[in-house]
C-alpha cells in the first residue's frame, strides 16, 4: 500500500473515531450557522422523539446542545444545519463556562414539544402569514384553527396559539376604502357573517369579541399567545370594547355606542392602555397604538430601518432572554398593517424587548396574564419590507439566517422549557 493510501486510511479512521467517541452535538446559532431557521426545526424534531435539548442562552447566539446520536447528526445533515461533535468533557466545559456568575448566560432545558395552533381563516385571502411560512420551512408541525374551534373549547388541546393578520374588532381589517368591491373582500365578509350566524351571534363584531374573550381565558389558564401584524392592537381594542359597539355602520349595519371612547375599559386589555380609537370607516388605522416612520415623523428607509433587541439577564430574566435569542442585536425593520406599538400606550407591567432607538416605536414586547403569557410583534413579514396585498409569499430558502424570523421561532420553543425557580 502506498504512503498516500496509508495516510488517507489514517485520516478516515481518525474521523470515524472522532464521531464514534462524540458524546454531545452542539448546534451553533451564531454567524457560523448555515441555516438558523431549520435549526429550530431540528430542536423540535428532537423533542418530538423524547430527546432533551439544552438551549444555551447567550452562548454563541443561543446555541442548542444535545446528546450525540447518529439519527440526530443525519437529520442535521439532511436539513443543512451546521453542527459540531463534542466530547463529554467539551460539553461539560461549555456548561461550566455558562454557569459562571460573571457570564450573562444560562441553560434552559427543553423537554416537551408544545402543541401549536395557528388562527387561520378557512377563506383564501390575498396575503400570507409569516408564522405559517416559517413553521413550514422549519418543518415544525401545527394545526389550523378558526372561530368555531376557539368557541367550542378546542384551545385546551394546545399550548401555543398564533394570531396574525386578523381584526378582532369586526371591521375586516378596515380595508373598506380600497377593497370593498374586491371579490376576496366580499367573500371574507360573507363567510364571516355566515360563521357568526352559525355560532349564534347577530353581528360579526360580537362574535369576534367572544373569540377574543375565549383566547383570553386560554392565556389566563396557562396558554401562550404569540401575535403579530394587525392582530395585537385589534385584539386589545376588542377586549377594551367588550360591552360597547365601536364598529361603524359600514361594517355591522348599525352605529357605534354613544361616548364609546370614554367607555373603553383598559383594565381588560393585555398590553395597551389609554389609546384612542379611530371611528372613521374610511381610515385604515384602527387606533393610535400603531406607529411607524411616517406617523412618528422620523423618516426611515430600508437601509436605515432597524430595531434593537434588549439584552436581559439570562440567569435572572430567562423568559425575555429566551424570546430575544439572536445572532445580532440589530434586526431589520419591516412594515405591516400594524408596524410597531406606541411606547406611551404600553402598560408598565409589559416588558419591552425590541425598539427603534430614538423613537416611540416598540417592535417586540412580552407580558403575563394569569397563569399564561403573551408576546406581541409588530409588522407583517420580517423579510418583505413593505408587503402589499397580492404579493407572492416570501421564499425562506433565500433567508435561512433571518434575524426577524428567528424571533418568531424563539416563541415556538419557549413553552418547551422546563420551569425554573427565579433567582430573585
Amino acid at each position: 500500500m502506498s504512503v498516500i493510501k496509508i495516510f488517507l486510511v489514517f485520516i478516515l479512521l481518525a474521523l470515524f473515531a472522532q464521531d464514534a467517541f462524540a458524546q454531545k452535538i452542539l448546534v451553533p446559532m451564531d454567524s457560523k450557522q448555515t441555516d438558523h431557521l431549520k435549526a429550530y426545526g431540528v430542536a423540535f424534531w428532537c423533542l418530538k422523539r423524547g430527546v432533551t435539548v439544552e438551549w444555551l442562552l447567550n452562548y454563541r447566539g443561543g446555541s442548542f446542545m444535545t446528546d450525540a446520536s447518529g439519527a440526530i447528526a443525519k437529520e442535521l445533515d439532511v436539513r443543512g444545519v451546521s453542527y459540531e461533535s463534542l466530547s463529554e468533557s467539551d460539553g461539560q466545559n461549555i456548561l461550566a463556562l455558562i454557569a459562571r456568575d460573571d457570564n450573562n448566560m444560562d441553560v434552559m432545558t427543553l423537554e416537551k414539544p408544545p402543541k401549536v395552533a395557528v388562527y387561520v381563516p378557512p377563506t383564501n385571502v390575498p396575503w400570507d402569514d409569516a408564522v405559517t411560512l416559517v413553521l413550514t420551512y422549519a418543518e415544525v408541525p401545527y394545526d389550523k384553527i378558526w372561530d368555531e374551534e376557539v368557541l367550542t373549547g378546542k384551545l385546551k388541546n394546545y399550548d401555543w396559539l398564533h394570531l396574525h393578520h386578523e381584526d378582532f374588532t369586526g371591521q375586516y381589517g378596515k380595508f373598506f376604502t380600497n377593497f370593498r368591491s374586491a371579490p376576496w373582500y366580499l367573500k371574507q365578509v360573507r363567510d364571516a357573517e355566515q360563521m357568526a350566524k352559525k355560532l349564534g351571534f347577530a353581528k360579526v363584531s360580537d362574535e369576534k369579541k367572544a373569540v377574543a374573550r375565549a383566547i383570553k381565558l386560554f392565556v389566563g389558564e396557562g396558554g401562550f399567545m404569540f401575535s403579530m401584524c394587525s392582530a395585537p392592537d385589534s385584539y386589545d381594542i376588542a377586549l377594551a370594547a367588550e360591552n360597547i359597539d365601536i364598529a361603524p355602520a359600514e361594517f355591522d349595519g348599525d352605529g357605534i355606542t354613544a361616548n364609546a371612547q370614554q367607555r373603553l375599559d383598559f383594565t381588560k386589555t393585555f398590553a395597551f392602555e389609554n389609546f384612542t380609537i379611530s371611528f372613521n370607516p374610511f381610515e385604515y388605522s384602527k387606533s393610535n397604538i400603531d406607529i411607524n416612520a411616517q406617523s412618528s415623523g422620523i423618516a426611515a428607509d430600508k437601509e436605515n430601518d432597524f430595531f434593537t433587541l434588549f439584552e436581559f439577564s439570562a440567569k435572572y430574566d430567562p423568559v425575555p432572554s429566551m424570546l430575544t435569542q439572536c445572532h445580532t442585536p440589530l434586526v431589520q425593520g419591516f412594515y405591516g398593517q400594524t408596524t410597531a406599538f406606541r411606547k406611551s400606550l404600553i402598560k408598565p407591567s409589559v416588558v419591552v424587548m425590541g425598539e427603534r432607538k430614538g423613537t416611540e416605536e416598540v417592535k417586540y414586547l412580552h407580558g403575563n396574564f394569569g397563569k399564561g403569557q403573551f408576546c406581541f410583534y409588530g409588522g407583517h413579514d420580517p423579510e418583505d419590507y413593505q408587503h402589499h396585498i397580492g404579493d407572492p409569499p416570501t421564499d425562506l430558502s433565500l433567508h435561512k439566517n433571518s434575524a426577524g424570523y428567528r424571533l418568531i421561532l424563539n416563541n415556538i420553543l419557549f413553552p418547551a422549557a422546563r420551569k425554573k425557580k427565579q433567582k430573585t
